[in-house]
């Protein structure tokens, strides 16, 4: 098969689009045609050797590496040991992640082998390309925002995460155009939840249509200048200055840091009586089968910010590192 793989770490040069093995399934997998392939930020992660986490924290990585967790296609094979899935079934998928962190999960190809626990029906009311674009992003918000679905140890906090209820409260969404954060925005509004968007003015129409009751152009005033009293705020940015949204919140609030590496501010949070919690989002074929019919029928919208073919992994790689994605950026197979 074709794939494309990276012999070393580095830019978006590294991508190379090759001849590969084609995966072998057991009698406890299924396997994937791929259609379309979604990117993630693990993808240039995993690219550039996890360059952003100390040493003790890399993942070793055996080369030839591939990436890529989000897929949409057809199935091509069943092992004997399979039910549920039949070839010819459309199918959609976040491959073995975070377990795949380190190129186990191998997305970026023409065929990849999945267990059926993490496999799920497409929504018959999207293509391929709305389909591959959602796992990991849409799974993210859904496990901070409506239901974890597991109860594997946390790595990035003590306690497991809860999410809090949303129906009557007022959601603040920093980065809401991104991946997470137009997920976020939307699955808080389909709870009820009255959602201030936060991102830049390009953005806001897009927004406002997707439920944004208020929206804030960062790039004209800083929403922790303005904002007060939210019950929670989802930063779908995250990082060392998410502390900078605790003064927006009341007091009892939650923010939702969905990266919290070089979070700063838990003292501040203790005295403001804040609770900040994270998670790490986790592949779940149960969770893509309960929210298909949202895809479908058009309460959760995905937005595509662009798509390139497999081949042109690396010009797609190059558009993510520019940053301000609007939605995501998905690769097309031949």
């Amino acid at each position: 098969m074709k794939a494309v793989q990276f012999h070393r770490f580095g830019g978006p040069d590294v991508l190379q689009y090759e001849d590969a093995p084609k995966p072998q399934i057991t009698e406890k997998d299924v396997l994937v045609r791929v259609h379309a392939v979604g990117l993630n930020p693990p993808d240039w992660y995993l690219r550039e050797g996890f360059k952003a986490l100390t040493p003790e924290w890399r993942p070793k990585v055996d080369f030839p590496a591939i990436a890529g967790t989000d897929i949409s296609g057809v199935v091509e094979a069943v092992g004997d040991d399979v039910s549920g899935f039949s070839v010819g079934d459309e199918v959609y998928s976040m491959v073995r992640f975070p377990s795949g962190l380190a190129g186990g999960s191998r997305g970026y190809a023409e065929y990849v082998a999945v267990s059926p626990s993490e496999l799920a029906h497409k929504p018959k009311g999207i293509d391929h390309v709305r389909a591959a674009a959602a796992p990991m992003s849409l799974l993210t918000a859904w496990q901070f925002l409506i239901d974890v679905g597991h109860d594997e140890s946390n790595p990035l906090q003590p306690h497991r995460h809860k999410p809090v209820p949303l129906e009557g409260k007022t959601v603040l969404v920093n980065g809401a155009a991104g991946g997470v954060g137009h997920f976020a925005l939307q699955l808080a509004k389909w709870r009820g939840a009255h959602v201030i968007a936060v991102a830049s003015g390009k953005n806001e129409a897009l927004l406002r249509d997707l439920g944004a009751d208020k929206f804030i152009d960062y790039t004209r005033q800083a929403p922790e200048d303005v904002v007060r009293e939210v019950d929670l705020v989802v930063d779908g940015v995250g990082g060392p200055k998410s502390g900078r949204f605790l003064r927006t919140l009341k007091r009892g609030g939650t923010l939702f840091p969905i990266f919290s590496l070089g979070f700063e501010g838990a003292d501040e949070a203790r005295e403001r009586g804040v609770t900040v919690s994270t998670t790490q989002v986790r592949s779940s074929g149960t969770q893509l089968e309960e929210i298909a019919p949202l895809l479908s029928d058009g309460t959760i919208k995905v937005v595509i910010d662009g798509t390139y073919l497999l081949e042109q992994a690396s010009d797609a790689h190059a558009r993510a590192e520019q940053g301000h994605i609007q939605g995501k950026i998905v690769l097309t197979v031949r």
